[in-house]
């Protein structure tokens, strides 16, 4: 029993929990598409792109690389930004178009710095491919 109880504690503890769950992780991107729509150089590598399905993906990826009950179920980062060519430059300022959103979406700066922990496992996956 101790074991399931220390389970539903570390689960109440995720970022995913502290950030509020789905709703919170829906808010910020939903505000992260507006953030790219307004910036013309990330707007590019989003040309012909399934926005609905980006929503949705990057949605379940949040919630599950910051310990929410959600599994990823999309193309791996290679797979999706592969000829992409994604410079470090543009990737950094992507970067800070989700700090816009999470700001914009009253996430504190703590919380922010470990939903982009937890998302950077995922950066030389997306880097020159």
């Amino acid at each position: 029993m101790g074991a399931l109880l220390a389970g539903c504690a570390s689960q109440s503890n995720s970022v995913y929990h502290q950030l509020g769950g789905n709703e919170k992780v829906e808010q910020i991107v939903e505000n992260f598409v507006v953030e790219i729509e307004r910036d013309p150089v990330i707007l590019a590598y989003f040309e012909g792109a399934d926005i609905n399905r980006f929503v949705e993906k990057l949605s379940e990826q949040i919630c599950s690389r910051t310990g929410g009950p959600c599994s990823y179920t999309g193309d791996t980062m290679a797979q999706v930004h592969g000829g992409m060519n994604i410079t470090e430059a543009d990737f950094n300022r992507t970067v800070d178009l989700l700090i816009n959103a999470m700001n914009k979406a009253d996430v504190p700066h703590r919380l922010q710095n470990k939903v982009l922990r937890a998302l950077a496992p995922t950066r030389d996956e997306m880097l020159y491919l």
